[in-house]
């Protein structure tokens, strides 16, 4: 039976920890940590999923987009309380001026991100197994809204994220292994530029 989960009050109150998530700790970079304020007393309303047809259709927001951190990351507002949500599946290049050294094609996945999701853009944020990283981040498969766009796979298909599974978060694995397959045999965005994902364009001093 395949797993859903929709945000909930109780999901954004849950404060999981690394240990109860079973998160390995290099699992998740640490790009916008630390700016989850969850908050027990929000109601969130479920939203109507996307159309069985795999055509792209609107879609009831859970979320209003307040900004976004970068390629895999951005800030949501559920209702007011502000969650940084952790697009499960996907790991896209760090970016320039971030947390984590550059790397080839970061700049350009934050940048199609951008293009994708502006504040006040309505959002469908969809859960997994596990809610939540080490750095008490929501992990989740975003749609936008207005038309329910599946962002984390459409970020694969375009070449600018690999598929990175979060296990026991692996409910679209295959859906993102087989996009991503598909951009490599394409050429597409970092495969061509960069050869492959995790390549450091600038080192920080020690």
């Amino acid at each position: 039976m395949q797993r859903r989960f929709h945000i909930s009050a109780a999901l954004l109150s849950v404060g999981l920890t690394a240990s109860a998530c079973g998160v390995p700790a290099d699992a998740n970079s640490d790009e916008g940590a630390g700016e989850s304020t969850a908050s027990s007393t929000t109601e969130v309303e479920p939203a109507v999923d996307a159309s069985s047809s795999g055509q792209p259709t609107a879609m009831e927001r859970n979320g209003t987009v307040i900004f976004v951190i970068d390629g895999d990351t951005v800030k949501v507002d559920f209702d007011g309380t502000q969650e940084s949500i952790r697009f499960i599946g996907i790991d896209t290049p760090e970016k320039t001026g971030g947390f984590r050294d550059a790397e080839c094609f970061g700049d350009e996945a934050s940048a199609r991100m951008h293009e994708l999701l502006s504040p006040g853009d309505g959002v469908y944020i969809e859960l997994d197994a596990e809610p939540r990283d080490r750095f008490d981040r929501l992990l989740g498969y975003v749609y936008r809204a207005s038309d329910g766009a599946f962002l984390n796979k459409m970020m694969v298909e375009e070449g600018l994220a690999a598929a990175f599974p979060f296990p026991p978060n692996t409910l679209y694995a295959d859906d993102f292994d087989t996009a991503e397959a598909t951009a490599r045999r394409l050429d597409l965005g970092l495969w061509r530029a960069c050869g492959g994902p995790d390549v450091v364009l600038e080192s920080r001093a020690d």
